[in-house]
């Protein structure tokens, strides 16, 4: 049989969607071995419908479990698990041919949980990230709680005081206060809470500019990037990844936002989809527009819009961890010590520092709301630091 998939056998009542599902399979980038074993596993399901006279409307999750169990013992080794059968059951569940996969019924927790959820993300413009960070602080504090909705209509200032002390035993301070200040406005802003119980959640200390940032040295990046395989598409992705990151000083989620209608060629500029829905326009240099050049070249058609995405079927966009996965293996490949993607946005600022760039450009390219956010890299040129350090008054 091969890779061919015109010499697949297929009865049942899958029969009709078995040249759509291959169409799918070859339009995200499949193989045409890789294709035909998913028009194999096509048929099989078709024919164990077809022999249990099971309609396609009753192929349900319970009904996709039995099927496995079937396969399982059938002896196939392969395309055993619901995750085998995602992209068939994607295909059929996207034309209404096939029912939902069964979502158990959401307790009065997370019915709250989930309109704060939605919250974030469509009236606030968080990113992903935070979101999961903030409903994972309200989700503490319902602690799946029968009745939601009455103990926030009893929760006082003493509650939140106590929730606090015992979650800063175990978890992030920050982490934890600004994630139940959220929860507690929006509570606020929803009528759940008779009055604002934010302003009971003690302020973190925070010593922003106690620090140096630590960004990897232009060593360490030129490493990076050589490290990436350009004979390879994977490489090339990579390379221009890393590039964006390094150059730019754009966030992990950043790049991974990015769609192919952000370039704008002829004017050398790119879209920048940053925090809360904003959007900001930035110049790019001679080698990042060629590192990107290069990878579209190699990403060749696919449907999705984002400029980066897998380079193995499915070819889905990349997400911000897919973003940050490429720095690590990077950082493997290099032998360096792995750190964050974030951390080569440090390195973009203090390299512009280091070439005569002032704060105000920096916080520009940066994208801070702020300067004092900037000013950190102030203390970065340690030998400009010393030309104005005052001499230590002597005793006399």
């Amino acid at each position: 049989m091969g890779g061919n998939s015109s010499r697949v056998r297929i009865t049942g009542p899958l029969v009709p969607y078995a040249a759509g599902f291959l169409a799918e399979l070859e339009n995200q980038g499949y193989r045409a071995n890789s294709a035909c074993d998913q028009l194999r596993l096509l048929a099989h399901v078709s024919t164990w419908l077809q022999e249990r006279s099971v309609g396609l409307d009753d192929f349900s999750s319970n009904r996709v479990e039995e099927f496995l169990v079937i396969r399982r013992t059938d002896g196939y080794a392969q395309w055993c698990s619901t995750k085998g059968l995602t992209p068939l059951l994607t295909y059929l569940r996207a034309l209404n041919v096939v029912p939902e996969a069964t979502v158990a019924p959401r307790t009065p927790s997370e019915t709250v949980l989930g309109a704060f959820r939605t919250y974030l993300l469509q009236e606030r413009g968080l990113v992903a990230d935070t979101v999961i960070s903030y409903v994972s602080v309200a989700r503490l504090l319902l602690d799946e709680n029968a009745d939601p909705v009455d103990f926030l209509e009893h929760l006082d200032v003493r509650d939140v005081m106590l929730f606090v002390t015992q979650q800063c035993q175990v978890r992030n301070a920050s982490y934890v206060a600004c994630g139940l200040r959220s929860f507690l406005n929006y509570c606020h802003l929803r009528g759940l809470i008779p009055s604002s119980l934010s302003g009971a959640i003690p302020r973190v200390a925070s010593w922003r500019l106690a620090t140096l940032p630590t960004g990897p040295s232009i060593d360490q990046v030129g490493a990076l990037l050589e490290s990436c395989d350009r004979s390879t598409n994977t490489g090339v992705r990579d390379f221009a990844v890393l590039t964006l990151l390094a150059r730019l000083g754009l966030r992990a989620g950043e790049v991974a936002a990015m769609q192919l209608s952000d370039l704008d060629w002829r004017n050398a500029q790119v879209v920048v989809r940053g925090k809360g829905a904003r959007l900001d326009t930035l110049p790019f240099p001679v080698d990042v527009g060629e590192a990107l050049s290069d990878w579209l070249e190699r990403r060749g058609s696919c449907a999705h819009a984002n400029v980066f995405v897998r380079v193995r079927a499915p070819r889905v966009a990349l997400s911000s961890s897919g973003i940050s996965a490429v720095v690590l293996s990077a950082c493997r490949r290099s032998k360096l010590t792995p750190f964050s993607a974030h951390r080569l946005r440090h390195h973009c600022a203090t390299d512009m520092l280091a070439a005569g760039s002032n704060l105000s450009e920096i916080a520009q390219i940066l994208r801070h709301h702020s300067l004092i956010t900037t000013a950190l890299y102030a203390k970065v040129d340690q030998r400009m630091l010393l030309g104005v350090a005052q001499p230590w008054p002597s005793a006399s």
